[in-house]
C-alpha cells in the first residue's frame, strides 16, 4: 500500500533508476518496506525511481486522532528480491520471470507473453548483460556444500567478519550489486565442494585471451515455415536449426530463442551476449519480416558459435541436440536450476598465473571504454547513413529515375507525331533508353536487400554488443574500487593483510574475465568488418556492373543509325 512521506535530507539521483528529492519534498513512497535501504517512489515533480530509505521520514496518520505521526522510516530485510516491486507505470525496473510455472506444459506450447523478457530496448538495459538481479540461486539450496576455511589466510569464497568491514555499495540496484560481483569480490559466495564446469583464461601475445573450444562447430539457421496448431488457432514460424558436430537437425520457434538468451543473461555476467532480433507486435508472418528475423539470428547464431565460452554452455548444447519433448523439459529444468550462475560463474574460471598491475589493467579498461564509446558512436551514424540511403534507393531515387525514362518515352512519343519526318530508328533507340532507365530504377530499389540489409543486420548485432559493455565495464571499477579500500583498510590496521590480498585476487579473476571478452570482441569485430565491408564492396560492384550493361546495350542501339 501506498504511503505518503517527507525528505529530510536532499537527495541527487546518480543514474536512471533513481530521482532527487529535495528536503521538506512531499513524496509518495509505493511500499513502506525498504530493499536493503532504498525506497521505490515518486516525489513532486511526478517522477517515479528509487531513493535512499534513510533520506526520508514516513507521514503516518493516527486512526483515534487528528494527529499526524511523523516517523523515521525504518530500512526493510528484503535482500534483493525483486518481487516486491508493485506494478506501476514508467518504472525502468524490470524483473526476470521465472520458467518454472510452465514446466509441465508441453515445451513447444509455451505462451510468448507471460515467458518472455524483452531486452530489446537498449537504453533501457536493466544491469550488465540485462541482468535484473543478483540473488544467488544457491541461498536457499539444501545440496550446496562448502570447503572448511584451513587458514585466516586461505583464499576461501566463504563470507567471513573480517571480510564484511569493507563497506558494500550503498546503491544495492547497481549491476555490480546485482550481478554478484561484489559479493564475489568480498569473498561472501560459497565455495562449492565439486565444480563440474571450467572455462580457462590464456595469456596471449596482446593480453588475456578465452581458451578456444576444442570442439569448434558452426551451426546453419534455414526454412523459416508457417505452421499451426490446434487446427489453426495458434500460428507461428518454426525454424530448421542444423549444428554442424551432429549434422542432425531441430526445430526451433523464437521464443526458444528467446528462453536460451534470458540463460545466458542469467549466467554469463561477464560476457557480452549478442541482443536478440527485435520482437514485433504486428506482421509477424510477413515475407519481409520472417526473412529479416532469419537473417538476423544466423548473425546472433555465429556469434554464438565462435564464442569460447557460450559454445561450450550445457544448455546450448541442449538447445541445438535436443529432438525429444521429454528430454526437452529434463534439460530445461536442469539448465534453470544451474548452480553455477552469476557470481557463481566467477568461481568456474581458472586464471592464468602471471602477474598484472591492477593499475596497468584499470588503464586498458579505461581506453577498450574509450573505444566501445566511439565505436558505438561510430556504428549508430553508419546505421543512420545507411538506413536513410535505404529509403532514398525504394523511394527517390527509383522514383527519379523512373521520371528520367518517361521523359525520354515521352520524347519519343512526340517524334511520332509528324510521319513525313520520323525516324523509327532513332525513335525505338529514346524509347529503348527510357525503358532502360525505369529498369535502372527498379535496380535500385531492389539493390539494398543484397549488400544495405546485411550491412544494417551486422550494425545491430555490434549495437546490441557495444550496449552491454558500459555494465560489464562497471563490474570490474567496482571491484577495483574494493580493491583500493581493503588496502587503505590494511594500511590503517583495521582489516588483515590477508584479508585484502583475497580481495586482490579475487579482483584479478574479474580482470582477466573482462580483458579476455575484450580481446575476443576484437579478434570478432576484425573478422566481421572484413567479412561486412567485403560482401559490401563486391554487390555494390556486381549492381554498377550490370547497370553498366544496361546502358551499353542501349547505346549500341543508336551506333547503327
Amino acid at each position: 500500500m501506498s504511503v505518503k512521506g517527507k525528505a529530510i535530507y536532499t537527495f541527487l539521483s546518480e543514474n536512471k533508476e533513481e530521482i532527487s528529492i529535495q528536503e521538506n519534498e512531499e513524496l509518495v513512497i509505493f511500499d513502506e518496506n525498504s530493499v536493503d535501504g532504498w525506497f521505490q517512489g515518486e516525489n513532486s515533480r511526478g517522477e517515479r525511481g528509487l531513493f535512499p530509505a534513510s533520506y526520508v521520514e514516513i507521514i503516518r496518520t493516527r486512526s483515534n486522532s487528528n494527529v499526524t505521526d511523523c516517523s523515521i522510516s525504518p530500512a526493510g530485510s528484503l535482500g534483493n528480491d525483486s518481487s516486491y516491486f508493485p506494478s506501476t507505470p514508467n518504472t525502468t525496473l524490470h524483473t526476470q520471470q521465472s520458467y518454472d510455472d510452465d514446466d509441465d506444459d508441453d515445451w513447444d506450447d509455451w505462451d510468448d507473453r507471460s515467458t518472455v523478457v524483452d531486452y530489446s530496448d537498449h537504453s533501457r538495459s536493466p544491469g550488465a548483460n540485462g541482468h535484473a538481479h543478483g540473488q544467488s540461486p544457491l541461498s536457499n539450496n539444501p545440496n550446496v556444500h562448502y570447503r572448511a576455511k584451513t587458514s585466516p589466510g586461505h583464499d576461501s569464497i566463504s563470507s567471513s567478519r573480517k571480510g564484511s568491514m569493507v563497506g558494500r555499495n550503498l546503491n544495492r540496484f547497481s549491476s555490480f550489486v546485482r550481478s554478484g560481483v561484489e559479493a564475489f569480490v568480498l569473498g561472501d559466495v560459497p565455495m562449492m565442494a565439486k565444480i563440474a564446469e571450467a572455462y580457462t583464461i590464456d595469456m596471449g601475445p596482446l593480453g588475456p585471451q578465452w581458451k578456444d573450444n576444442p570442439q569448434p562447430f558452426s551451426c546453419s539457421i534455414e526454412d523459416p515455415t508457417k505452421q499451426t496448431k490446434f487446427k489453426g488457432i495458434k500460428t507461428y514460424i518454426s525454424y530448421r536449426v542444423t549444428p554442424s558436430h551432429t549434422g542432425r537437425p531441430v526445430y526451433r520457434r523464437y521464443k526458444h530463442f528467446d528462453w536460451l538468451y534470458n540463460r545466458l543473461l542469467h549466467k554469463f555476467t561477464v560476457i557480452s551476449v549478442p541482443h536478440l532480433p527485435e520482437k514485433q507486435a504486428t506482421g509477424r508472418f510477413e515475407e519481409d519480416f520472417i526473412e529479416k528475423r532469419k537473417r538476423r539470428l544466423i548473425l546472433w547464431m555465429n556469434h554464438m558459435t565462435s564464442h569460447p565460452v557460450l559454445s561450450q554452455y550445457e544448455g546450448f548444447e541442449h538447445f541445438l541436440m535436443c529432438a525429444d519433448d521429454k528430454q526437452w523439459k529434463l534439460g530445461k529444468r536442469r539448465a534453470e536450476k544451474d548452480e553455477m550462475v552469476g557470481a557463481h560463474f566467477m568461481l568456474t574460471l581458472q586464471i592464468p598465473n602471471e602477474h598484472q598491475d591492477l593499475q596497468d589493467v584499470e588503464e586498458r579498461v579505461d581506453n577498450f571504454k574509450s573505444f566501445a564509446k566511439k565505436m558505438d558512436d561510430s556504428v549508430m551514424q553508419l546505421t543512420h547513413v545507411a538506413s536513410e540511403l535505404v529509403r532514398k534507393h525504394l523511394g527517390g531515387f527509383r522514383k527519379e529515375f523512373q521520371r528520367l525514362g518517361n521523359s525520354f518515352q515521352s520524347i519519343s512519343q512526340a517524334f511520332m507525331l509528324d510521319p513525313p519526318h520520323r525516324s523509327d530508328s532513332l525513335n525505338n533507340a529514346i524509347s529503348h533508353t527510357g525503358r532502360t532507365y525505369e529498369n535502372i530504377g527498379e535496380m535500385f530499389a531492389e539493390q539494398p536487400k543484397y549488400d544495405l540489409f546485411h550491412m544494417l543486420d551486422k550494425l545491430s548485432l555490434y549495437q546490441g554488443l557495444l550496449a552491454n559493455f558500459p555494465d560489464i565495464i562497471h563490474l570490474q571499477k567496482g571491484a577495483f574500487a574494493k580493491v583500493k579500500e581493503s588496502q587503505r583498510m590494511s594500511d590503517e590496521g583495521k582489516m588483515d593483510q590477508d584479508e585484502a590480498d583475497g580481495i586482490r585476487k579475487r579482483c584479478r579473476t574479474v580482470g582477466f574475465a573482462l580483458q579476455a571478452e575484450m580481446s575476443h570482441f576484437h579478434q570478432q569485430r576484425e573478422v566481421d568488418f572484413r567479412d561486412m565491408m567485403q560482401a559490401y564492396l563486391k554487390e555494390q560492384i556486381a549492381f554498377y556492373q550490370r547497370v553498366v550493361q544496361q546502358l551499353e546495350r542501349t547505346l549500341r542501339m543508336y551506333d547503327c543509325l
